[in-house]
C-alpha cells in the first residue's frame, strides 16, 4: 500500500467510525448527549462539535494546497469556525448531518491525494495566528490522528453512559493479503 492509499484507508475508517459513533450516541437517553461528563470538551456533544470544527478548519486550510483538490471546493464554501468549541448543534441529528457532509468531502478528497503532494511544504496559521510550515503528509497524519484521538474520548464517554461503540481498531479495516 502506498502513502496515498493509506489516506484513502484512513478516510474510510474515519467515516465508518463516525457512523458507529453517531449510531451509538443515538441510543443515549434524552439529555445524556449534552450532559457534562467533565471531559476536555465537557459533554459528548461538545467533543463531537469539536471534531466538526477542527475538521472544517483543516479542510479549509488544505484547500489552499497548490494541488487545488476539486473535492475541497465544498469545504471552501463552509463558514470558518471562530472557535474549536463552535457548536453545530445539540442533537445527534443536527451533528450527524454536518458529520456526514464532512466525511463525504474527506473521502472524495483522499482519493485525489497524490504521492508528490505529500512532500510539499504546507503553510498555515493557527487559530491564534501563529504561522507554521510543515510537510503536507505529516500534517495529514495529524488530521486523521486528531480524529481518532477525540473519537477515543467519545467512545469512553459512551461506555461510561452504558453504550458500546464496538471494535475501534484500524486493523479491522486493513485488507487481508
Amino acid at each position: 500500500m502506498n502513502a496515498p492509499e493509506h489516506f484513502i484507508l484512513l478516510a474510510r475508517y474515519n467515516a465508518d467510525m463516525n457512523a458507529r459513533l453517531y449510531d451509538a450516541a443515538a441510543q443515549l437517553p434524552p439529555g445524556e448527549l449534552t450532559a457534562d461528563r467533565k471531559a476536555f470538551f465537557g459533554s459528548l456533544a461538545g467533543t463531537m462539535n469539536h471534531l466538526l470544527a477542527a475538521d472544517t478548519i483543516w479542510l479549509k486550510r488544505f484547500s489552499t494546497h497548490p494541488a487545488r483538490y476539486p473535492a475541497l471546493r465544498a469545504a471552501e464554501a463552509l463558514p470558518m469556525p471562530d472557535s474549536l468549541k463552535r457548536s453545530y448543534g445539540d442533537s445527534v441529528a443536527e451533528l450527524r448531518a454536518c458529520r456526514e457532509q464532512l466525511d463525504g468531502i474527506i473521502s472524495a478528497w483522499a482519493a485525489e491525494i497524490r504521492g508528490a503532494d505529500l512532500d510539499h511544504p504546507f503553510e498555515y496559521r493557527s487559530m491564534a495566528g501563529a504561522s507554521y510550515r510543515k510537510r503536507f503528509g505529516d500534517v495529514l497524519l495529524h488530521f486523521f490522528n486528531h480524529q481518532t484521538h477525540h473519537r477515543g474520548q467519545a467512545s469512553t464517554l459512551l461506555t461510561q453512559a452504558g453504550v458500546d461503540i464496538g471494535v475501534t481498531d484500524l486493523l479491522v479495516w486493513v485488507p487481508d493479503l
